[in-house]
């Protein structure tokens, strides 16, 4: 993908005053996402501001999204999704989970970072066994 390109995936915020369906758009060297209409960007989601004046961190909250993340297993496109769960609060505390051929590749909590959860994800497939696709290197 260029640098140009985006992806938008669809979750959940969830903090001690409920919950909320969100979007969030990946691009470039940028995450952003709307949460009661505070728009927030970041250069990873765990560095997720608020883009107004005060600029505060999104923090106390957990931000949950799926997205899809294909296998390449012996020459063949598998279907395959990347369950990821963060919580910000005085860390950051990210787990993936890939859900791929009846059985579910975690990796563990992975501080804030993504490629890094990313990476303990693919070490677990089976032997030959691939991502379709890169993500973006702002997720």
């Amino acid at each position: 993908m260029s640098s140009e390109s985006s992806e938008v995936w669809t979750g959940w915020y969830r903090d001690r005053s409920g919950a909320e369906a969100i979007v969030i758009t990946a691009g470039g060297s940028q995450v952003s996402t709307r949460i009661r209409g505070v728009e927030y960007t970041g250069a990873t989601f765990a560095a997720l501001r608020a883009t107004d004046e005060g600029g505060e961190a999104l923090t106390g909250c957990v931000l949950e999204w799926d997205l899809p993340l294909p296998v390449v297993m012996d020459g063949a496109m598998q279907q395959a999704t990347l369950g990821c769960l963060l919580t910000l609060g005085e860390r950051a505390d990210l787990s993936l989970t890939l859900h791929y051929g009846g059985a579910a590749f975690e990796s563990g909590i992975a501080g804030g970072d993504f490629d890094e959860a990313l990476e303990r994800v693919r070490r677990q497939l089976p032997a030959g066994a691939e991502f379709g696709r890169k993500l973006l290197q702002a997720a």
